[in-house]
């Protein structure tokens, strides 16, 4: 799991139907909406760098399941949004975000949607291999018409969904404040009982975007690169967040 692929097998928009209030649904029913006819090889997998039931994984996906645990204790029964924010950049914050989600995917009872808020250096759709010409986050915030079921994709990995973050842009804290944003993830959350959010934040330092984002968040998990981040930066960032809801630190060996 040392490189990205070429992207082989590009996948299609799942068009999640969100209109008007959004209900809860069983979790049987949303299970089963949530096949996956385009599955990923392990092989494919690890070209992505996404964690799979195989031995060849096995310390990676050991690694990513007790994080999810460990969350998973700390948020009690509901299903929660977590904020997986890497203290600066080059920390690996998407790389821990997408196998952390595809961990709780991992659950047969449980989904994961993914959600790239780095409007800057937008990553998920090209490690994924989603084709994402529907747009994602930045574009459904922008246009009060926009279908939010439009900008959820299949990602090759069963019950795994991904928001992109659609067209880049210098500046995204107004977006992240906005009621709309608030609106987007209330509804993604309260949909579906068995469906936890990831959300992919910019770098904390440097950037307000992850604090606003983690108003929206129920758990925040800091990412600090090995060798990339000393303890002031680190402190500095942990500090950035209520203490109640920082869960702890990954530190991410950078390959």
């Amino acid at each position: 799991m040392t490189s990205y692929a070429t992207l082989e097998k590009p996948v299609t928009p799942d068009n999640e139907r969100l209109h008007g209030v959004p209900h809860r649904t069983d979790t049987s029913r949303s299970l089963a909406l949530m096949d996956e006819p385009t599955a990923l090889t392990p092989r494919e997998l690890e070209e992505r760098r996404v964690i799979h039931r195989n031995d060849s994984v096995r310390e990676q996906a050991d690694a990513f399941r007790e994080l999810r645990t460990r969350l998973l204790a700390l948020g009690g029964e509901r299903n929660f949004v977590t904020l997986v924010a890497p203290v600066s950049n080059g920390c690996g914050g998407s790389f821990v975000a997408r196998n952390l989600a595809t961990a709780f995917a991992f659950d047969d009872a449980k989904s994961a949607l993914l959600v790239d808020c780095d409007a800057l250096h937008p990553s998920q759709h090209t490690a994924l291999g989603v084709d994402a010409s529907h747009g994602g986050l930045m574009d459904y915030l922008g246009d009060s018409d926009a279908d939010l079921g439009r900008i959820i994709y299949r990602t090759g990995v069963p019950r795994l969904r991904l928001i992109p973050s659609g067209r880049q842009r210098e500046t995204t804290g107004e977006a992240f404040s906005a009621f709309r944003m608030r609106a987007m993830v209330d509804s993604l959350r309260s949909r579906y009982p068995d469906r936890y959010l990831i959300l992919d934040s910019p770098s904390v330092l440097g950037s307000p975007d992850a604090r606003i984002l983690s108003e929206l968040a129920d758990l925040v998990v800091l990412v600090a690169g090995y060798g990339k981040v000393t303890p002031e930066k680190l402190e500095k960032a942990v500090g950035s967040f209520p203490a109640d809801k920082v869960a702890g630190v990954v530190f991410n060996e950078i390959p």
